[in-house]
């Protein structure tokens, strides 16, 4: 079996839904591609972005918890979450950048040019220039992620050798471990173990690994819980299939199907325009809708 070679989607804890909107679509010029609800909790938005194609392996969504206490970043989380721009357009971000006020650093993290900056609800943020020019400054792909582990050693076991993601570099302070799917992007690991983190307003929930259809997710299935991962059953989450562990180093990984994906409920023209509820909600649409905060698109 061909290990993980793609980042299928990121999903991070926020305050403000329309602050979330507003800085992800008008500042980081992300398209919204799904606004439903968290399937697990219907009272709470779960937003969808990615690039205007809808690309696999750009998605990032957020869980906006209003007026929620705030997370601690730590062991069992990712750090940094890096975006792709193209070749040459790092000066032109830095500049719009300091026009919005918006601090930054230039601190190597990740392989390349690079800035880090924040969200306004404190989520760690990385763009890195790729290799590729574009006729435009616009986010390309998802660069990759740093992981924090409360045990680094058992972090590199599991992507390295039970995910297959074989192309790994050993540094002084980290491990770089690159998959290389339809691009390549890089897991930063440092070679620390960190006190364990508290989810909560501006941290990752989890890392989600793409697996191409649901026989090759059942495959994994039964491999994880061969190697004593506590993998959860199958849940159907309309847009993928996912299925859930924690790793030894207490990082919570996803494996997502590529199908049916975004465009299953509403055209690719059309994403993102209108709440989707999943078919054992849509009956309480009223009531939903009545209690979430109101967010204009």
């Amino acid at each position: 079996m061909l290990g993980i070679n793609k980042i299928h989607h990121i999903s991070a804890i926020v305050g403000d839904v329309q602050e979330n909107l507003n800085f992800y679509r008008d500042i980081l010029g992300l398209r919204l591609i799904k606004q439903t609800v968290n399937f697990d909790d219907p009272s709470t938005y779960h937003l969808y972005f990615a690039n205007d194609n809808e690309k696999m392996g750009t998605v990032i969504t957020f869980f906006p918890w209003q007026n929620a206490y705030a997370g601690r970043v730590g062991g069992g989380q990712v750090g940094k979450i890096a975006f792709s721009i193209p070749k040459g357009s790092l000066t032109s971000w830095e500049d719009n950048f300091k026009q919005l006020q918006i601090p930054f650093t230039r601190e190597p993290v990740f392989s390349g040019a690079q800035l880090h900056f924040s969200d306004p609800h404190g989520l760690s943020l990385s763009l890195v220039e790729s290799t590729e020019a574009s006729d435009n400054e616009a986010i390309t792909d998802i660069h990759g992620v740093e992981l924090l582990s409360t045990d680094y050693q058992q972090t590199l076991t599991s992507l390295t050798k039970h995910l297959g993601m074989s192309d790994a570099y050993e540094e002084a302070d980290v491990s770089r471990i690159f998959i290389r799917g339809e691009s390549v992007q890089e897991i930063v690991l440092p070679k620390t173990n960190f006190n364990i983190g508290r989810f909560g307003v501006g941290t990752v929930h989890h890392i989600a690994w793409s697996v191409p259809n649901d026989i090759k997710q059942m495959l994994w299935q039964d491999k994880l819980m061969a190697l004593q991962y506590g993998v959860t059953e199958i849940k159907d989450r309309r847009y993928f299939k996912a299925i859930y562990l924690k790793e030894f180093g207490n990082i919570i990984f996803e494996l997502a199907t590529e199908t049916p994906g975004f465009t299953i409920d509403e055209s690719l023209e059309h994403l993102g325009e209108t709440l989707m509820l999943p078919s054992q909600f849509e009956s309480l649409r009223e009531q939903i809708m009545a209690q979430l905060p109101e967010l204009k698109v």
